[in-house]
């Protein structure tokens, strides 16, 4: 996507413009995020305009510009996968979860899909991926080189956000003293370093759904699936909303954990206050222990092997998570992204 720059555009009038509550076009996004990644904005600027756009309401289009210039300005990494899928999410639904998403993306590893997950440490949640996968001993991967041999060799690698993103470094400090959601808890998910075509993207806000996979159309997604429930993931506990986004049309459907032979559970079993708890929830189903933490990483892993296009169900999808689950490879590819270093070293 080609923007072509506005002449003469000053941020004080972009800033005006969103403080009053007007749509920004395509090309205003771009400079504005063009003159606050170069450092020419105060950060009490910087702030105001993520809080103007917060209060107006992000739309689809805005969305997918901030999307496609993090996209243009990252650490680009390079993969062949014919698989590829990003189980990243928007985060900040505050039930306290596991990290589901992060599991599951271990199973769609295992299972024969490769992984390019997107992820980053607790912005507005107590446990981020990066922080349950250093708690887990894996090595946060922060350059190029070593996420395409994790790719090559593991078909998984975790792309630590900040470490991918350098243009973004100036918007962190702003956004981390804000402290509420913003527009880059939304752009941040369609941003894959490795260019991720196909996707499961879970949505704390119900209300964002619909802007979600209108952003993703407007990027050309391959294939995405665009989840939202009680939580930011495949509920087990209630029913799903899933955009499907591909071939240029947007699908809208409904799942039940009954759908696919689960039984709907309360949360309450899956719910941790630490890294460290969460981290045994992961090692729990990766060691094959039935219950309710592995129905929804189930769910979720299944959904994300749909997306990646390996199978032509959901449901086929959690037959093939289930297996490498009980198979023990799930597990080992745990232990593969523990001592890639170490291996590579060697």
């Amino acid at each position: 996507m080609q923007y072509k720059m506005v002449e003469n555009m000053k941020f004080d009038l972009i800033l005006e413009k969103a403080v009053e509550s007007r749509d920004l076009q395509a090309e205003e996004l771009e400079f504005a995020m063009q003159e606050i990644t170069e450092g020419r904005i105060s950060d009490i600027k910087i702030a105001a305009f993520i809080t103007a756009l917060k209060t107006k309401g992000e739309n689809a289009g805005e969305i997918a510009a901030v999307a496609e210039f993090m996209r243009k300005h990252s650490t680009k990494v390079k993969t062949n996968a014919k698989y590829l899928v990003d189980t990243a999410g928007t985060g900040g639904d505050n039930s306290r979860t596991f990290n589901i998403s992060t599991c599951a993306a271990i199973v769609a590893a295992a299972s024969g899909v490769c992984v390019a997950k997107h992820g980053n440490r607790a912005i507005s949640s107590n446990c981020g991926s990066a922080d349950v996968l250093e708690e887990l001993g894996v090595k946060i991967c922060t350059d190029a080189k070593t996420a395409e041999m994790q790719l090559t060799n593991m078909n998984i690698a975790f792309l630590f956000a900040p470490a991918f993103h350098p243009a973004m470094k100036k918007v962190a400090a702003v956004r981390k003293e804000l402290g509420f959601k913003s527009i880059f808890n939304l752009a941040g998910p369609l941003a894959n370093p490795a260019n991720a075509k196909k996707q499961i993207i879970g949505v704390y806000d119900k209300a964002k759904q619909n802007k979600i996979a209108e952003a993703l159309q407007i990027l050309r997604t391959e294939k995405s699936i665009v989840v939202s429930s009680n939580i930011d993931e495949i509920s087990i506990s209630e029913k799903t909303r899933i955009l499907e986004v591909s071939d240029n049309k947007i699908e809208e459907y409904f799942v039940e954990p009954e759908d696919f032979g689960f039984k709907k559970q309360k949360l309450g079993k899956i719910l941790v206050e630490t890294k460290t708890e969460s981290a045994c929830k992961i090692l729990e189903v990766l060691n094959g222990k039935k219950g309710t933490a592995r129905d929804i990483v189930l769910l979720n892993a299944g959904a994300a092997i749909y997306a990646s296009g390996f199978v032509n169900s959901i449901g086929k999808g959690i037959s093939l998570a289930e297996k490498a689950i009980d198979s023990g490879k799930a597990f080992e590819k745990l232990e593969m992204l523990k001592t890639f270093d170490k291996r590579i070293g060697d």
